[in-house]
């Protein structure tokens, strides 16, 4: 397989496990904090954390244009949680300076499960994800996330929790 070079977004977050991960999986992780960083990686992560904060970050640090410019471009993107907020067409319960990428045609809505006392984790089977027996759940950790309100056309949820979906592309 080709060993690819994925940037993660690293103003704020989750940034240590998603580097990891990459590593792990046998590709190059580069730290995302200036526009130019974005030159020469095959993708983007954009890690959990708290997106009104990540994207004040990225508005002072000039990166708003340049990461949805890419993105348009036809840079692939994954966000998880605080990430998934900052992909999204339109943020619910946030504030009226925060900012966001407009890479996903969906609605989020921030904090849906409740304050970090609710947190909670919880096994959730994933579209297309299987093992030799049929679907393979993965565990997946609730802490003041986000759920998807609305799916545009073209959106595809590839799993739910509390009849909310979660994770989409």
């Amino acid at each position: 397989s080709t060993k690819l070079t994925i940037g993660i977004l690293s103003v704020q977050g989750g940034v240590a496990e998603h580097v990891r991960m990459v590593e792990k999986l046998g590709h190059e992780a580069v730290l995302v904090r200036r526009t130019e960083h974005l030159e020469n990686i095959d993708g983007l992560i954009l890690p959990g954390g708290e997106s009104t904060t990540m994207s004040r970050l990225l508005r002072l640090g000039g990166m708003i244009e340049p990461l949805r410019e890419a993105i348009q471009a036809g840079l692939p993107a994954f966000g998880t949680c605080a990430g998934m907020i900052m992909l999204a067409s339109t943020i619910l319960d946030t504030r009226p300076d925060a900012r966001h990428l407009d890479a996903l045609d969906v609605t989020v809505r921030r904090n849906a499960f409740g304050r970090q006392v609710e947190s909670f984790e919880t096994d959730l089977e994933f579209t297309g994800i299987t093992d030799t027996e049929g679907a393979a759940p993965m565990r997946a950790v609730f802490i003041r996330a986000p759920w998807v309100e609305r799916v545009g056309d073209g959106v595809e949820v590839l799993a739910s929790a509390a009849d909310h979906p979660v994770a989409v592309r």
